[in-house]
């Protein structure tokens, strides 16, 4: 095959192209609609999303075969099984195990991924300030692996090799006390430990405070905390930034949040403007410096790491995140009308090979 008088494209110079073709024949389709239904814009079928951007994938993922659905991920928090110690602590167990299997990131895209529990991301642990946890963890993969969580706890504990690592067909319990509350997250320390991250080991940790412990800010740890009265007026989402080097030169081909690329564009998620929302964002991207996150048309307040019951940053659009930085994002659209409202990577390459989104206030 012949390279033309350009050289030869590296795959992501292709996937570009392709995007922008594809966005391309799409938009003149949607244009011959529109003028068939004699509309002076283009019928969409989901309002204002046609008017937003042309970069699509063509067809859906199968949510039943992956086993996980990104729609469903977003308020899915897995608390575990609770037990009383015989000291009359509050003990709270999961059972994580490690699993090698093919996952469709995009309609007809499949990967080989290594996974908690079958899924990517993995579930979304949460729990209480100040409980005792206790994480048994199963080997059932191909490669050594371990639990690496971001938190506070002993050197044996850490999840590293040499402290928790195991083999194929081997188990480790992880036992420690949730500190600090935040937005957290845990993934496979393994090496090559770039590998083991990019196939998919990785998920969110969530430490809810302890309203007693924080008697000054009672009401706002309150309203953090699972369960309670003042936090069922928030609509609470977990988004977990991602993506996908396909073909494994070190650069991703998709983008997303919760693996899907554009998996909230043609879905959005639906918000009710008299309740407040709380995301909390992770940042787990492989062969990128930074991701990041914006809101058209609202302002936030961010809580770095989410360690703070007061904002490290008031009413910003847009925030960067590194690789394992989190944090969350409390936002309001009471003042809004309804509607479709964009959030995405202000990465223009991540918004359009996957990382675009939208709310729909209602």
């Amino acid at each position: 095959m012949g390279l033309g008088p350009f050289g030869r494209i590296p795959r992501r110079g292709l996937l570009r192209a392709g995007a922008v073709l594809a966005g391309a024949a799409f938009g003149m389709e949607r244009s011959a609609a529109g003028e068939q239904d004699g509309e002076g814009a283009p019928s969409t079928g989901h309002g204002m999303a046609g008017r937003h951007g042309q970069n699509r994938v063509v067809g859906t993922v199968d949510a039943d075969r992956n086993g996980f659905d990104p729609m469903e991920f977003l308020t899915e928090f897995d608390t575990g099984v609770v037990t009383t110690d015989p000291d009359g602590r509050q003990v709270r167990e999961w059972t994580i195990t490690a699993v090698d299997r093919e996952v469709e990131i995009a309609p007809g895209v499949f990967f080989p991924a290594w996974t908690y529990n079958g899924r990517i991301p993995g579930p979304t642990l949460r729990c209480t300030e100040g409980e005792r946890l206790r994480i048994r963890f199963l080997n059932a993969g191909s490669h050594p692996h371990t639990m690496h969580f971001h938190g506070i706890h002993s050197a044996r504990m850490d999840g590293v090799p040499g402290a928790g690592e195991i083999g194929p067909g081997e188990a480790f319990t992880y036992e420690f006390a949730a500190e600090p509350y935040g937005c957290h997250l845990y993934h496979c320390h393994s090496i090559p430990l770039k590998r083991h991250i990019h196939k998919g080991l990785y998920g969110a940790f969530i430490v809810d405070p302890d309203p007693d412990r924080h008697p000054l800010s009672r009401e706002d740890a309150a309203a953090r905390k699972l369960g309670t009265p003042q936090n069922a007026d928030w609509q609470e989402l977990v988004m977990v930034m991602n993506g996908f080097d396909t073909n494994f030169d070190d650069e991703n081909e998709f983008y997303a949040v919760n693996t899907i690329p554009f998996a909230y564009f043609d879905r959005p998620i639906r918000i009710d403007r008299s309740r407040p929302v709380r995301i909390y964002l992770i940042n787990i991207t492989e062969f990128d410096p930074i991701n990041s996150l914006h809101v058209h048309a609202n302002f936030f307040d961010y809580y770095d790491h989410g360690t703070t019951l007061t904002p490290t940053h008031r009413r910003i659009d847009t925030v960067m995140q590194c690789q394992a930085q989190r944090g969350i994002v409390e936002l309001s659209f009471a003042n809004h009308e309804p509607g479709l409202y964009m959030f995405h990577a202000h990465q223009t390459e991540f918004a359009e090979l996957g990382w675009m989104s939208h709310f729909e206030v209602v």
